[in-house]
């Protein structure tokens, strides 16, 4: 089965190379017949296929009616001033092309498909650093001529950004969220609806929430939060990309990572992570009972995923302390019974 088809229009630099490409309306895991017809009227191998089309292909495309949402957007992107791409995904392997990238980071911010879900391996070699200006994307070694190219028309350049990853919003913008500063969230992000993200919320790319999430903290890549979770100001989620390694941090359903707290690891359902405590995979936690009592000492992997947990640091002596709504004897008795 054919994992993705893309048709968009995007930018190259004056070498040919391309530097980013926006699919209005990606198709995952089209009909056969779709994928095949496609293939027909170009004459394409049956493979991954990065293609720049001619106005004669994009022409044939919306004359193939059978075709459908293909047909209807070769018919909108004819006429475009800017080249246009086809990316057709048969195997999802390692990406070779920039337009492959974008395709499956778009496949991810449009909802349909969930971070983990994708082949993300190898990216960053083939998203080129790009300065992302008010003009569009910009080679950065074609950068100066073209600002003194503005400045000489009486007009400002605005570099907004310089980076390797574009903002999500510039290219898809999900129903039924809100997001102070569209800046601080890169296209590859999942965001559920209902979600708010405010000012100092950010969400890397291969990450998001599943809806109806505040986020005021960071969302590191490869982190999901659950449906009504709150991240407090300054918070963070230690990623793939910064010392989680291949550990997968997530946060479950309505849990609160408290403002400047951080985990690095899963948090599992009706957590709680009180405010400035980070915790790490070896951080050493002691158990608590209903009374208050110590029950034992474990790492905090040993609790990554369990539900109804609170994390907090005693104020007097320091120690990383859990309560837990279950008794804490019955946690204990779980963690030790394969033992």
């Amino acid at each position: 089965m054919t994992v993705a088809i893309g048709l968009g229009v995007g930018t190259k630099n004056t070498n040919g190379e391309w530097l980013e490409v926006l699919f209005p309306a990606p198709l995952y895991q089209p009909e056969s017949a779709t994928a095949q017809g496609l293939r027909d009227a170009l004459e394409l191998p049956t493979e991954n296929t990065t293609l720049t089309l001619s106005d004669d292909q994009l022409a044939k495309l919306a004359e193939t009616h059978s075709l459908g949402e293909v047909s209807v957007q070769a018919e909108k992107l004819s006429g475009s001033v800017n080249p246009i791409a086809l990316v057709i995904i048969e195997e999802d392997g390692t990406a070779s092309s920039t337009p492959e990238v974008y395709l499956k980071l778009h496949l991810i911010s449009h909802r349909l498909v969930k971070p983990h879900g994708i082949n993300l391996d190898g990216i960053f070699g083939l998203l080129p650093n790009v300065a992302w200006t008010n003009k569009g994307a910009i080679d950065l070694a074609e950068l100066p001529q073209r600002q003194l190219a503005a400045r000489m028309q009486g007009e400002l350049l605005e570099v907004k950004s310089v980076d390797k990853f574009p903002q999500m919003t510039d290219y898809v913008v999900p129903s039924g969220v809100r997001i102070a500063d569209t800046s601080r969230v890169r296209l590859g992000a999942y965001i559920g609806e209902g979600t708010t993200i405010m000012h100092e919320g950010f969400v890397n790319f291969n990450a998001g929430t599943e809806g109806t999430s505040m986020v005021e903290g960071r969302i590191s890549a490869g982190v999901m939060v659950g449906k009504g979770s709150d991240l407090g100001g300054g918070c963070s989620t230690m990623g793939t990309l910064s010392g989680g390694g291949n550990i997968i941090i997530s946060v479950g359903e309505s849990s609160l990572i408290g403002a400047n707290a951080g985990i690095g690891i899963p948090l599992g359902d009706r957590c709680t992570v009180e405010s400035g405590l980070y915790i790490t995979a070896g951080t050493k936690v002691i158990m608590l009972d209903a009374e208050g009592n110590d029950v034992d000492a474990v790492k905090a992997r040993d609790l990554a995923g369990k539900p109804d947990l609170l994390f907090r640091r005693n104020s007097v002596n320091g120690r990383v302390e859990c309560l837990t709504n279950k008794t804490a004897i019955e946690l204990n008795e779980a963690l030790h019974a394969n033992n």
